[in-house]
């Protein structure tokens, strides 16, 4: 039943490794499995790929269904949603379509940032996400940013994937990812040096699906190679995976540099607490920039603009991104930093 639902059953909560990156999700997560979550809807869990959503909402499929085995359990895509709705219209079948998601005992949607610019779908699931939540209904969404940073999504969606518990899932810090690759090594029945363990969990810090990426090509080698694994040569191993992961280390200074030079402003001003539009829009540029380009939490960019909270830095991206699809000049220069900076 779970591979005919597009559930891995490799995904459950026994195999996710609880980090400081994902304690708080991973809680959220087994409250609403075990129905100890209640206030907790919708739950709405963002975070970049590969960092575990879709490890965790399949956990949570998986528990209720060994609660109650008859339980209804819509367990789909943004896309699927989207694909299914469409396919509905054209046959005529909504009527159909409606009942099927509606008479959910519990829906886990995948990627809602897919539904971006679909207007029509959005409707649609607009309507079937206010039915299920008025009949207490539990959902469970996941995205790739938080809600007020999907673009061309609806503010009454918005407001709606607000309404309930929202988690992020941050990447992993080193300790975890340690732990990450000893478990999988014991699922795998693979074995190397601790040295080596080690040196793979701090090459590779980007997200999980990567290291264990990086965990597989090494373990594969040193299989069929009968070889035993040195740091050299799981550098020539994974050269590529080295180098971007270092193409990807763009820092909050290198961004306030870049802007201020831009604009010719003073560093100071990314954290002053001078208002003039002269300076606070370079100012969200630059969080801007920071969200789009580094691996922080919405914490940690405000924290390196004066310690302003994540509401700020939310505000700061949709106040950009409406900029720069409202003036041409404002996305050439946009996108003319976020060149200069990937260089």
């Amino acid at each position: 039943r779970l591979k005919k639902m597009g559930i891995n059953p490799e995904f459950d909560f026994a195999s996710f490794v609880v980090g400081d990156n994902s304690q708080f999700a991973h809680a959220a997560c087994s409250a609403v499995a075990h129905r100890e979550g209640r206030s907790f809807n919708p739950l709405f869990i963002h975070g970049r790929a590969g960092l575990g959503k879709t490890h965790l909402m399949s956990a949570i499929a998986q528990q209720l269904l060994i609660s109650d085995p008859k339980a209804k359990i819509v367990f789909l895509t943004a896309e699927q949603f989207a694909n299914e709705f469409i396919e509905a219209v054209r046959k005529g079948n909504l009527d159909a379509f409606r009942k099927s998601y509606r008479s959910a005992d519990v829906m886990l949607i995948d990627d809602i940032q897919f539904l971006a610019g679909k207007e029509r779908t959005q409707d649609e699931f607009f309507h079937t996400f206010s039915t299920l939540l008025n009949t207490q209904t539990q959902v469970v969404l996941t995205c790739d940013c938080p809600a007020p940073e999907i673009q061309t999504l609806e503010p009454r969606l918005v407001s709606r994937f607000e309404s309930g518990l929202t988690v992020e899932l941050q990447p992993p810090g080193f300790e975890t990812r340690v732990a990450i690759l000893r478990r999988k090594m014991e699922q795998w029945n693979v074995e190397l040096e601790n040295g080596v363990v080690c040196h793979i969990a701090n090459l590779i810090k980007s997200n999980v699906r990567r290291l264990e990426g990086a965990l597989t090509r090494v373990a594969s080698y040193s299989f069929l190679s009968s070889e035993e694994m040195t740091i050299s040569k799981t550098d020539d191993l994974l050269g590529d995976l080295i180098r971007d992961e270092n193409t990807q280390q763009i820092t909050v200074d290198q961004i306030q540099k870049m802007v201020v030079d831009y604009y010719d402003l003073n560093l100071s001003d990314m954290s002053s607490r001078r208002r003039p539009s002269s300076i606070a829009f370079p100012r969200q540029v630059a969080m801007f920039l920071s969200r789009k380009l580094t691996k922080l939490s919405l914490v940690e960019i405000g924290e390196c603009f004066g310690r302003r909270d994540h509401g700020t830095v939310i505000h700061a991206c949709k106040k950009v991104n409406h900029e720069m699809e409202l003036n041409p000049d404002v996305k050439g220069t946009v996108e003319k930093l976020i060149a200069a900076l990937q260089r």
